[in-house]
């Protein structure tokens, strides 16, 4: 187990490389913030000698304390309620791009993973990657049997490393949590969490290859939107082997403008895979940013990467179908209601008021096309809404939230007049038709229970009172044992509060002292 101290002293390091890109002053600026967490941000600063004005390079900052960081980094940009508007909106930049590994080692990685010289695996493989990321890279391909892949291989020891560093993201969001407040509504330990089990599937090449085989089956009836197939016999824990797509990149709108492709049919694509995938299946593409979507020259939209994915379950999926259609038409009062009944909102809470609420944030959105809307506005109203009501975070709507922003923004670039309720409206309705609806046999089999149903109300009243119904969020994971520097010896199996605070001060003025001379960076 890794010692609070050496969690210090890493902390302390990743601290000034914030400090030094003021990464840290929109925390200490912050009046929702721990007071504790709010003063070591400004100790930070001024151990850094570093001014408050100027600007906040976010990404910048988590770039460079390592490739752990960079994915930590991509994911806090879907949490603008704990990190700030600004910090969240500068980490969408951030690209997770490095240096490429020599392809000697990438080479040796492929060999040892299947245990087989890589001609016997492969036809020709170019040494120049496609493409280096804080996790893997890829490579072009031809097989044996002379189809074109891309081939994804692990950097060599980046497990070890994330292990290393999340251990230390588990022990300081405990710490942060424990400091009550709105630290404790934020549930960072809960974002960890979320965040290290993303990290460990994109970590293991196999079960990206399985998410990547699963939403092929659940698009298999969406035109124009496709999945690239997996070489199974050539994917490991390691390495993935896929398709290679010959297309255009979807940001390259005047080269798809050229090409002749229909924009505006393309941004309706778009939306309507991603709802087929969120509403739908239940399972989406997390991570439809523009470089992981082409188009074929007939006009097929096709993703890559399947790291990270979403996953929603049949009761959350028809209430996120409910919510999206009452905004859309504006019935607040019943999005307020789907609020209260996933117990996204306590009970003590009025659904009037929570209806009202939604009014304000909502109302100013409808019938304008996304270029005419304030989306950090509409944010900034979410999230007051959040804090005023005492709901806690839902991180597997957050993820869903960001991967809603990143296709808006690409569906925006396609066609600049696009609405995006107006584009959802008629799709949401239909699913809701036929999934909710009273259909008839729903209607016999109602009407068949009716008289059962009315004997047992008193019974299913006490029922609820001893096992209340679960809310609209799935379990939370296990979180992990941490022991705390305030914990006592006898509750910590030694160790004392005063021994700790002694490292972290050595630990701290330690790491303050090198980057006063320059050492760290």
């Amino acid at each position: 187990m890794t010692r609070p101290a050496t969690h210090l002293l890493r902390l302390a390091r990743w601290g000034v490389t914030l400090a030094r890109r003021r990464a840290l002053v929109g925390i200490e600026e912050d009046p929702n913030a721990p007071p504790q967490f709010r003063r070591l941000a400004r100790l930070a600063r001024l151990a850094t000698l570093t001014g408050k004005s100027g600007p906040r390079d976010y990404a910048g900052a988590f770039r460079a304390i390592g490739p752990a960081a960079i994915k930590l980094g991509q994911s806090l940009a879907t949490r603008p309620d704990l990190v700030g508007e600004e910090a969240a909106h500068n980490l969408l930049s951030l690209q997770d791009n490095l240096p490429p590994v020599p392809f000697e080692k990438i080479r040796a990685a492929i060999e040892a993973s299947f245990e087989q010289p890589l001609d016997a695996l492969f036809a020709e493989v170019d040494p120049v990657p496609v493409g280096a990321a804080s996790i893997a890279q890829v490579h072009k391909g031809v097989t044996l049997e002379g189809r074109e892949v891309a081939i994804k291989v692990l950097r060599p020891g980046i497990r070890e490393k994330f292990t290393r560093d999340i251990q230390t993201y588990e022990w300081a969001a405990a710490h942060v949590e424990a400091m009550g407040g709105e630290a404790t509504r934020l549930r960072p330990r809960l974002t960890i969490a979320n965040f290290k089990r993303w990290t460990l599937s994109e970590l293991d090449l196999r079960r990206e290859a399985a998410s990547a085989s699963e939403l092929a089956e659940d698009m298999a009836g969406i035109p124009d939107y496709r999945i690239p197939a997996i070489d199974w016999d050539r994917t490991n824990g390691r390495v993935l082997t896929i398709e290679w797509i010959d297309g255009v990149k979807i940001a390259r709108r005047e080269e798809l403008v050229a090409r002749g492709h229909d924009l505006e049919k393309m941004a309706e694509t778009l939306v309507i895979s991603f709802l087929t995938q969120a509403i739908s299946a239940g399972f989406f593409h997390a991570d439809m940013h523009q470089g992981n979507l082409f188009v074929e020259d007939d006009g097929t939209i096709v993703a890559i990467d399947f790291g990270i994915m979403g996953r929603i379950d049949r009761r959350a999926r028809q209430w996120l179908a409910e919510i999206l259609y009452g905004l859309t038409t504006g019935n607040y009062q019943r999005v307020a209601e789907i609020h209260f009944e996933a117990q996204y909102v306590p009970s003590y809470h009025s659904v009037g008021e929570f209806a009202t609420a939604l009014r304000a944030v909502g109302e100013p959105m409808r019938g304008k096309p996304v270029k005419e809307l304030s989306v950090g506005q509409m944010l900034d109203g979410l999230f007051a809404i959040t804090r005023d009501f005492d709901m806690q975070t839902q991180p597997h709507l957050l993820l869903l939230q960001k991967t809603m922003v990143m296709v808006e923004g690409i569906a925006t670039q396609l066609n600049p007049d696009i609405n995006m309720w107006d584009t959802a409206a008629p799709y949401v309705r239909s699913w809701i038709r036929d999934e909710l609806g009273p259909e008839a046999a729903l209607a016999d089999r109602v009407k068949e229970d009716t008289e059962t149903l009315l004997r047992l109300p008193g019974l299913i009243r006490r029922l609820e009172e001893k096992f209340p119904p679960k809310g609209g969020a799935p379990e939370p994971p296990p979180l992990p044992e941490i022991a705390l520097l305030t914990d006592r010896p006898e509750r910590t199996g030694g160790g004392s509060f005063l021994g700790y605070l002694l490292a972290a001060l050595i630990g701290a003025g330690a790491v303050l002292g090198a980057s006063a001379m320059g050492w760290l960076a």
